[in-house]
C-alpha cells in the first residue's frame, strides 16, 4: 500500500535544517519528548501532549497543493500534521484526494461504514459527523474513499460548486489550531474547493526540473482563485521535498526556487529517505515508524517553522487591526 507521493531512498542524507525547533512555551518538541521517555518506541503512538499557545489563529486552514503528482503532498500533510500535534497543536486533516492515501497512511481503512469527505461536499453530513480520530493524539481526519472521484462530476451541477467545502467548514474549525487539506494532483473542482476554503497554500516542491517548471501553473491558478473566489488566499510557504544533496540538480532546483519565491521557501528541506517511503505501508506517519530518521526530524523542524511563520502573520494582522 504505497503512496505515490512518497520519496525514495538514496542513503538518508541529512537535510540542511535549523539547529533546533522553536516549540511553543510549555510544549515539548518531538525530539525532546523522545529523550524524556514520553515516546518510548518509534512504533508506538505519540503520547497526548499538552495544548500549546502559539500566538497564531485557531482554525487556520492551509491547503497542501501542487497539481503535479509525486511531489510529496500527502507525505507532507500526514507528517507535518503529526509533528504539529506532537507539540500540542490540535490538527484536522481533510483528505480531498480520491486516492485516499492520507486516510490509509494514518491507519484508517480506505472504505468503511462512516461519513467521509464526499458526504461533506454533497451536504449529506456535517463537519462534526465526518471528523474521525486517528492513532495520533490531537490529530483528526476527515477520511475519503475512491467514491470522491465521482464528486467532481456531481459538483458541476450543484449550486455554489466552488464553495462547497468552504460552506461546510467555515466558522466550524475552532476546535483545531490547524486544518490541513490534502489536495489531489490536479487543478479540478476538488482542488478549487480546497483553495476557495483555505486561507493559505503550502506548496510541496520536488527538487527536480519538471516540478519547478510546473509550479508556475499552480501560482497562476492561485492568483485566479484569489481574484475570483477567495481574496484572502496567499502562499504561506514552499517546502522543498525529495532533496538529495549528492545530486547537483537538487541543489540547483533549490537555489532557483529560493531566487523565485524568496523567503516564502522554508529553510527546512525534506530529504529523500527510505523510512518515509516505508511508513505508509504500516499505516503510520514516519514520526511513529522511525522518530529518529532524517525524514522525521526534517518534518519536526518544518512544523517549528510553520508555527513561527503563523505567529508572525498573526502578529502583523493584530497590529494592522
Amino acid at each position: 500500500m504505497s503512496d505515490p507521493d512518497q520519496p525514495g531512498d538514496t542513503g538518508e542524507p541529512k537535510p540542511p535544517i535549523e539547529p533546533a525547533m522553536d516549540t511553543p512555551s510549555g510544549a515539548p518538541g518531538v525530539s525532546g519528548a523522545a529523550e524524556a521517555g514520553s515516546v518510548a518506541h518509534a512504533e508506538t503512538p505519540l503520547p497526548a501532549p499538552p495544548q500549546a499557545e502559539t500566538g497564531a489563529r485557531r482554525g487556520r486552514i492551509l491547503a497542501i497543493a501542487n497539481q503535479k503528482g509525486g511531489v510529496g503532498k500527502t507525505t507532507t500533510t500526514i507528517n507535518l500534521a503529526t509533528a504539529l500535534a506532537a507539540v500540542g497543536q490540535a490538527v484536522l486533516i481533510v483528505d480531498l484526494d480520491p486516492q485516499a492515501n492520507a486516510t490509509t497512511g494514518l491507519g484508517l481503512p480506505p472504505k468503511g461504514d462512516r461519513y467521509n469527505a464526499y458526504d461533506l461536499l454533497v451536504g449529506a453530513a456535517t463537519l462534526a459527523e465526518t471528523a474521525q480520530k486517528t492513532i495520533v493524539p490531537g490529530l483528526d481526519i476527515i477520511p475519503t474513499t475512491v467514491d470522491l472521484a465521482g464528486a467532481e462530476i456531481e459538483l458541476v451541477g450543484l449550486e455554489r460548486r466552488e464553495y462547497r467545502l468552504r460552506d461546510a467548514i467555515e466558522g466550524q474549525c475552532g476546535a483545531w489550531d490547524f486544518v490541513l487539506i490534502d489536495c489531489p494532483p490536479s487543478l479540478g473542482l476538488l482542488t478549487l474547493n480546497a483553495l476557495t476554503a483555505a486561507e493559505a497554500v503550502l506548496v510541496p516542491l520536488q527538487c527536480e526540473y519538471y516540478a519547478l517548471e510546473g509550479i508556475s501553473h499552480l501560482i497562476r491558478t492561485i492568483e485566479r482563485v484569489k481574484n475570483n473566489f477567495n481574496q484572502k488566499l496567499e502562499v504561506q510557504g514552499v517546502v522543498l521535498t525529495m532533496f538529495d544533496k549528492r545530486n547537483t540538480l537538487s541543489t540547483a532546483v533549490a537555489d532557483d526556487a529560493r531566487r523565485f519565491f524568496g523567503n516564502k521557501v522554508y529553510e527546512t528541506v525534506i530529504p529523500r529517505n527510505v523510512r518515509v517511503s516505508e511508513a505508509p505501508s504500516f499505516g503510520k506517519p514516519v514520526l511513529l515508524y522511525d522518530l529518529h530518521c532524517a525524514g522525521s526530524q526534517a518534518y519536526v523542524h518544518l512544523a517549528g517553522e510553520v508555527i513561527r511563520r503563523e505567529r508572525v502573520l498573526a502578529s502583523i494582522e493584530q497590529q494592522a487591526a
